[in-house]
């Protein structure tokens, strides 16, 4: 078959099945996600599979090899061959060409880079794009990058695990990166300036998108909690029964694992660095079960892709009003409580927005400094470069005395110490005591730690900081990471 059937055929209509669109089995066809333009993961074994008539001998060459590797196709006309790759070497954007033949058949994968590959997931603030972010123009005028390929996978559903998917990877350029994740390019971008080699971006998730529509059907149905609070009301609920289209609805992308077999499984042999994830506010009045779930996905995701250390780093959830300015509502903050939990997995880190959020907006704008600070991130734990600061102050121990309480920090996230974004005091401390009322408190920095103190309260037994909906918050250390939000009380929750 030509390359450019082999196109036109890959280009058909997402909602049919792989066999539906893909070449016919006598004919050879590669998985979707193998295209020209992509990059391919360093230093990892880089797999090639697809279809051609069985028991046909499939040849694989790539240009860094000396020989190639041939495969057969198996009675179903599956085939996969496993090929070696270097490591990339800094500043070196050589354009590579893999060359799969079986029998006069050919398919030709050119303009191919070594380098690292991350997938960038989650809902809309993960899919919210660069032309609409803070400093669009700029971003976009300036995205010229040959050496980032962008990829994005388009949006479908699927009762049972898909191999195929419909998507084209692209190199960056103003008129390729403008629709792309603004968080999952700031990301990208800033990874590229670093390290000097090529960068991959996977964007493949959808916004008001849940947890639970991301992890596979069996992994819900093997766990209590998650079968009983996702899966089972589900599989009782009539739509369940219904087929399924590639058509966006609110109500479809929170189902569970429609979006993990449609826009996740089709991706799964190939070896990649990492996940960046943007996701939760679908979830945001989960607690015990979203941080249960997550960890699943995340586990779930580490097995299929045969990459039990896989790192993946997460955001939490930004400042909202949902609507009502009542600083007593902090359902929201119960919640960026239960994220900070997922991080006791091991190789996972969260990045907190709680500075650059938008009280009123849910889908605030400066996606580069959350971008950025997920690169920080990779570039110190992924990327060994210790000594690029990416946390923010941590607490680390509470004293109260009286009308006065003092807050230390952990002294690996105070960077060169503390600081306001402003020059103000910091902002959303409160108070409370034996009758567990909160004031809002006074604070100031008293070199490394914060001292709060309230007239309103004579002997504080609690103090809060940044602890309901919506606090978009100043404090931070003086590499810009901000703060992250607190309480020292183990009260219940109250919902309101």
């Amino acid at each position: 078959m030509k390359l450019n059937r082999l196109k036109a055929l890959i280009g058909c209509c997402l909602l049919f099945s792989i066999r539906s669109f893909a070449a016919p089995v006598d004919s050879l066809h590669l998985s979707d996600v193998l295209q020209s333009h992509m990059v391919i993961q360093q230093n990892q074994p880089f797999k090639v599979w697809g279809e051609a008539k069985p028991g046909r001998k499939v040849v694989i060459h790539a240009d860094w090899l000396t020989v190639p590797t041939e495969v057969y196709a198996d009675a179903n006309g599956n085939f996969m061959g496993i090929i070696p790759v270097p490591k990339a070497e800094k500043g070196n954007f050589t354009a590579h060409r893999i060359d799969v033949t079986a029998g006069d058949e050919q398919v030709e994968l050119s303009n191919l880079l070594i380098g690292d590959v991350w997938i960038c997931s989650g809902q809309s603030n993960m899919q919210f794009s660069v032309k609409e972010m803070t400093g669009a123009e700029q971003v976009i005028s300036g995205a010229d990058q040959s050496h980032i390929r962008l990829l994005n996978v388009a949006l479908n559903f699927s009762e049972t695990p898909l191999e195929n998917f419909k998507g084209n990877w692209q190199v960056c350029s103003p008129e390729s990166v403008s629709g792309f994740s603004a968080v999952g390019y700031s990301f990208g971008k800033k990874l590229s300036d670093n390290l000097n080699i090529p960068i991959g971006l996977i964007f493949t998730g959808i916004g008001a998108s849940s947890v639970q529509a991301y992890i596979p059907k069996a992994d819900l149905a093997a766990d209590t909690m998650l079968n009983r609070v996702y899966l089972q009301p589900y599989l009782a609920d009539p739509k369940s029964k219904e087929p399924v289209d590639g058509g966006f609805s609110f109500e479809k992308v929170m189902r569970p694992y429609l979006l993990y077999n449609a826009m996740i499984h089709p991706l799964v042999n190939l070896s990649i660095k990492g996940v960046v994830w943007y996701q939760g506010e679908a979830n945001h009045l989960e607690r015990e079960s979203y941080v249960r779930a997550t960890q699943t996905m995340i586990n779930s995701w580490r097995r299929d892709f045969s990459q039990d250390q896989l790192p993946f780093y997460y955001v939490q959830i930004a400042p909202f009003f949902h609507d009502r300015e009542d600083p007593a509502l902090a359902f929201d903050a119960y919640f960026r409580e239960a994220q900070e939990k997922i991080a006791d997995l091991n190789n996972t880190y969260m990045v907190s927005t709680m500075d650059v959020g938008d009280a009123k907006d849910l889908h605030p704008k400066n996606k580069k400094s959350v971008g950025e600070r997920l690169a920080a991130v990779a570039l110190n734990r992924a990327y060994n470069q210790l000594d690029v600061v990416y946390q923010g102050p941590l607490v680390d121990n509470v004293e109260c005395a009286g009308r006065k309480a003092y807050v230390s920090f952990k002294v690996e996230t105070l960077g060169a110490g503390l600081q306001t974004n402003d020059g103000q005091p910091p902002r959303f401390f409160y108070v409370a005591g034996a009758d567990r009322v909160f004031y809002p408190a006074e604070a100031r920095i008293d070199g490394s730690r914060i001292v709060v103190e309230s007239r309103k309260v004579a002997d504080i037994a609690a103090v809060r900081y940044a602890f309901f909906n919506y606090p978009v918050t100043n404090l931070e250390n003086k590499e810009g990471f901000p703060a992250l939000p607190f309480r020292t009380d183990t009260w219940e929750e109250k919902m309101k």
